[in-house]
């Protein structure tokens, strides 16, 4: 059986509606409207990869540079993949004792976004920070499933300029249970860290 709605009605309906929209449009409090994630399949399972590790810390070291003047140099790295849906990943990532940081993996429209939060313990953003760039090619290598490339954006050009060449690479290896987080500026390396899954 097929239920009509009386014609009565139907004026009424559509302008609560109108009115429902429009009071979401004005409050500041209202979540985003809702937006169809565009993955490449290689990317939808990178971030599947990441999801399934929901829960699961890594720890590591920089390997470069070899530099003891380096900020990281000698310091404990901590990434823990502790916040997950199936739109976002939040990764803390702890360098010494600095609690600062968090790599944000983000499933969108536009593609998957790797991007950098940097707060302070008040929660308050640094004034360098959401940083970043969305999955792409580089180098003639494209992104795999266990391997993405993030180039930077056009937000990152604009805060840091010289960081307008900055290409980030994240590759999970299942076989040694490693995380490797590597940055390039100018097709050269700048910084590497190796994590390793702890049991």
């Amino acid at each position: 059986m097929t239920l009509t709605m009386k014609p009565t009605f139907k004026p009424i309906i559509s302008a609560l509606l109108a009115s429902l929209i429009t009071a979401c449009a004005f409050n500041s409090n209202a979540p985003a409207a809702h937006t169809e994630v565009a993955l490449s399949k290689q990317e939808a399972n990178f971030f599947k990869r990441l999801e399934s590790m929901c829960g699961e810390t890594l720890v590591g070291t920089t390997v470069y540079p070899d530099d003891p003047s380096h900020d990281f140099a000698g310091k404990k790295l901590i990434a823990t993949i502790s916040e997950c849906s199936d739109r976002i990943i939040r990764i803390p990532f702890t360098v010494g004792d600095d609690k600062s940081r968090t790599w944000i993996i983000k499933a969108t429209g536009q593609g998957l976004l790797f991007k950098h939060d940097h707060r302070y313990p008040n929660g308050k953003p640094h004034a360098v920070t959401n940083y970043g760039g969305y999955a792409g090619s580089y180098k003639n290598a494209h992104g795999t499933e266990t391997k993405q490339f993030f180039i930077a954006d056009e937000h990152t050009a604009d805060m840091i300029p010289e960081a307008k060449s900055n290409v980030w690479m994240l590759e999970l290896k299942p076989e040694t249970n490693e995380l490797i987080y590597y940055l390039e500026r100018h097709q050269k390396p700048r910084y590497k860290a190796v994590l390793t899954l702890q049991n």
